[in-house]
């Protein structure tokens, strides 16, 4: 019988409630992972995969994450999935809404990564997700795509830190996906159905993403199939970034 590429490893998934935390955590699940999903909320954890260990914490509370460090065993891999997004100018945005994107998107996987790194065996995997939004400049997202921005260079940071023990670490950058983050904002437009269009005419195949195919990116990335790749930021945005901005 052959076994599952995943069985018998421990990995750490946060954002895993919804979305591309979602998705990749039942793939991984499918594929022999022992999981810990990670979020705000236990109900939406659990309706992720029921058997899972499931953690209530903040990403974003130093203290809280120290003291869940404190009790954790082992990783054989993190998925730094969780984040939000508020839209946002620098000149005539409100700064409150940039130190949240920069708190909830950037220090939250600084302190996972900061009081968790101890635990990762040799040879784990390790990937953050980041945005499209960090390579490229989008009008009223200065706040997330800054923070995306900060997130693309700690795993560059950590891909040094971290490669004497044989430890990968990887961002990627997805473009628009539909999760539940993305959706919401969409029906809050004054033209939903025109706003979706337009998120889809700005990639060469016409349409957003879905989580699933995301999660397979990241399955890819924390398995043995992908040990010699390291210290990268991987677009996945339906080649949006081979366009020329109008």
């Amino acid at each position: 019988m052959t076994s599952q590429p995943f069985e018998g490893r421990q990995i750490l998934i946060t954002g895993a409630g919804s979305g591309i935390g979602r998705a990749t955590a039942r793939k991984l699940y499918s594929l022999g992972a022992k999981l810990i999903l990670v979020g705000r909320r236990l109900d939406k954890l659990k309706e992720t995969l029921p058997k899972a260990q499931a953690v209530s914490l903040d990403h974003s509370d130093e203290s809280a994450v120290m003291k869940f460090a404190k009790q954790c065993g082992p990783l054989d891999g993190l998925f730094l999935n969780a984040g939000s997004y508020e839209s946002g100018n620098v000149e005539k945005g409100d700064p409150a809404i940039f130190r949240r994107m920069i708190k909830e998107n950037l220090v939250g996987p600084w302190n996972m990564t900061h009081y968790l790194g101890s635990h990762l065996t040799e040879g784990s995997s390790v990937v953050l997700t980041g945005s499209n939004l960090g390579i490229r400049a989008i009008p009223l997202s200065a706040g997330y795509g800054v923070a995306k921005a900060g997130v693309h260079m700690l795993a560059q940071y950590l891909s040094q830190e971290w490669g004497s023990r044989q430890i990968r670490v990887n961002a990627i950058a997805p473009g628009p996906v539909a999760t539940d983050m993305l959706l919401d904002r969409i029906k809050e437009a004054l033209e939903p159905e025109q706003r979706l269009n337009d998120l889809k005419k700005v990639n060469p195949l016409n349409r957003i993403g879905q989580a699933e195919e995301i999660a397979s990116l990241v399955v890819y990335l924390l398995g043995p199939e992908s040990q010699w790749l390291s210290g990268a930021v991987i677009p996945f945005d339906g080649g949006a970034g081979a366009v020329h901005p109008n």
